[in-house]
C-alpha cells in the first residue's frame, strides 16, 4: 500500500526528525536523516509516459532546470523533487522555517458521547512555544471504532464552533472574518454562530463511514487579513531585527500548511488516531493549503483539493478564471512577496500547478470542481492532474485514468482522482461522499 511506502522512506528521509532542542530559544532544529534508500525504487516498474498535447507550454515536471531529463525514480526523489520544492517555496508560497517551537498539547475537553452518542469529541490546544500563541483543534472520532481511526485533517474559515452546534465547542477569542453566514460584523466570534458552517461538515456521515476529523480555525495560525504579518505565528520565527517575512519566506498559506502538519504531530500522540492514515483536505484557499501541506509533509497519506482554483489545483498559464495578477491584487499576503512578479507574467513562472500535484506523488490526490465555479477554473483543475500523471507513471502508478475532463457527476477514482459536480463554490455532502469513496479505495484497501 502507498501509505506503507511513505512510512518506509519518505517520513525519515524528507521530513525532519525533531531533536536537538535549544531551551533558550524555545525552538527545535530538525535533523535530516537521508534514508530514502528504504524506498522500493525497483519494486514498481515505471509505466510509459502519456503522449499528451500541451497547448500551454507548461514547464516539464520531468525535466531538470538545466535540461537534464528525469528518467528514473532515483533522480526524481534526489534531484528533481527537491528542485521543484525549492522553486515553489522561494517563488510561490514562501519558504517554511526549518525550526519548530516546542509544542505541547493540552486536552481542554472531551466527551465519549458526542453527536448523540456516535462520536468521541476531543478539544486539544497546541501551545506553540511559550509565546501564548496556540491552535485549538476539534477532533471527532467514531465511538464504535475497534482501533485507531483514519482521519481527515482540515482547517476551517470561521472557527471550530461553526463546524458543529455542540455547545461545548470553544469559541475563538481572536479576530474572525465578518460574514453574513455567521452574523459577525465586528470581527468578534458569536455564540449564535454555532454550527453556521455545519453543512460543510456532514459529521454524522463521516463518522458512519469510519472516519474522523481534526479541524482547527486557520486564524489561530494567521488571521486572514494583511497586517504585515504582525499577528499569528510568523513573529515566532523572525530573526533579530526582523519585522516581516523576507521576499522568499512564507505567507499565510505557508503558515496554514505548517499548522496542518502540527495536526499530524498531534495524531502521532493520540492512540485513538491512525497517524499513518491522516488525509489533508481543504476548500478554496484552504484547498491550496492542503495541497501545499501534503507536498511538503509526506506524512499525509492522501490529499484532497476542493474548488482550490488559482495557485491550488488549477493551472496558472491558461489564465482562465482567477489569474495570478488578480489573486496577488486581492490576497498578496497568502504568498511569498516574490510571487507578485508573475502577475500577468505567468509564462515566466518557473513552475505550474501540475508540478505541485506531482510533488505529492505517489500518494493519492482527489480534486473536486463545480460547474458553477468558473473562477476556480474546473478545466484547469482537471488538467493539473492530467499533466502530473507522468510523474506518477514514472513511479509505477497510473496517474489519472481519464484523458479528458469527466462529465458532470461522474467521478474518476484513479490514484489521481477528479469529479465535477453541479452547483457552485462550496464543500458539499456530495463532495465528502466522493472523497470518502476515494479514501476507501486508496487508503483502506
Amino acid at each position: 500500500m502507498i501509505r506503507r511506502v511513505i512510512a518506509l522512506g519518505l517520513v525519515s528521509g524528507l521530513m525532519a526528525a525533531c531533536s536537538d532542542s535549544d531551551p533558550g530559544a524555545g525552538l527545535v532544529t530538525p535533523t535530516p536523516e537521508l534514508d530514502l534508500i528504504a524506498l522500493p525504487f525497483e519494486e514498481i516498474p515505471p509505466l510509459p509516459a502519456l503522449d499528451l498535447d500541451d497547448p500551454y507550454d507548461l514547464p516539464d515536471a520531468l525535466l531538470m532546470e538545466d535540461g537534464t531529463p528525469v528518467e528514473d525514480a532515483r533522480r526524481w526523489w534526489f534531484e528533481r523533487r527537491p528542485e521543484l520544492l525549492t522553486l515553489f517555496s522561494e517563488q510561490v508560497y514562501g519558504t517554511t522555517p526549518n525550526t519548530l517551537p516546542v509544542i505541547e498539547f493540552e486536552l481542554l475537553e472531551s466527551s465519549d458521547s458526542a453527536l448523540g452518542g456516535i462520536a468521541v469529541r476531543k478539544q486539544v490546544r497546541a501551545h506553540l512555544g511559550d509565546t501564548g500563541v496556540f491552535m485549538d483543534m476539534l477532533v471527532y472520532l467514531p465511538a464504535a471504532a475497534a482501533g485507531p481511526s483514519p482521519v481527515f485533517a482540515n482547517l476551517n474559515f470561521m472557527g471550530n464552533h461553526t463546524v458543529s452546534d455542540e455547545p461545548e465547542i470553544v469559541v475563538p477569542q481572536g479576530w474572525v472574518p465578518n460574514s453574513d453566514v455567521t452574523g459577525v460584523t465586528d470581527n468578534i466570534a458569536l455564540e449564535s454562530s454555532r454550527g453556521a458552517r455545519s453543512s460543510r461538515y456532514p459529521m454524522r456521515d463521516i463518522i458512519a463511514r469510519g472516519y474522523g476529523l481534526i479541524t482547527a480555525y486557520s486564524g489561530d495560525l494567521d488571521p486572514d487579513f494583511d497586517d504585515g504579518f504582525q499577528n499569528g505565528i510568523h513573529p515566532l520565527f523572525y530573526q533579530d531585527g526582523q519585522s516581516a517575512p523576507a521576499a522568499d519566506e512564507w505567507g499565510a498559506i505557508g503558515a496554514w500548511a505548517w499548522g496542518m502538519s502540527r495536526m499530524i504531530d498531534y495524531a502521532e500522540s493520540d492512540d485513538d488516531i491512525d497517524a499513518l492514515q491522516v488525509m489533508a483536505i481543504g476548500h478554496s484557499r484552504l484547498g491550496k493549503t492542503a495541497l501545499w501541506a501534503a507536498a511538503q509533509d509526506p506524512r499525509f497519506a492522501l490529499a484532497v483539493s476542493n474548488n482550490s482554483g488559482a495557485v491550488g489545483a488549477a493551472l496558472s498559464r491558461p489564465a482562465r478564471g482567477e489569474t495570478v495578477a488578480f489573486i496577488n491584487l486581492l490576497f498578496p499576503h497568502w504568498f511569498a512577496d516574490n510571487f507578485v512578479q508573475y502577475a500577468d507574467n505567468e509564462s515566466l513562472l518557473p513552475v505550474d500547478q501540475h508540478q505541485l500535484i506531482a510533488l505529492i506523488a505517489p500518494r493519492p490526490v482527489a480534486i473536486g470542481s463545480a460547474v458553477e465555479d468558473p473562477w476556480a477554473d474546473p478545466l484547469g483543475e482537471y488538467e493539473s492532474a492530467l499533466y502530473a500523471s507522468d510523474v506518477y507513471r514514472l513511479l509505477g502508478r497510473q496517474g489519472i485514468s481519464a484523458l479528458e475532463q469527466s462529465p458532470v457527476n461522474q467521478p474518476v477514482t484513479s490514484i489521481l482522482g477528479y469529479h465535477l459536480r453541479t452547483g457552485g463554490h462550496d464543500l458539499t455532502a456530495y463532495d465528502w461522499e466522493q472523497y470518502m469513496n476515494f479514501a476507501d479505495i486508496h487508503l483502506l484497501d
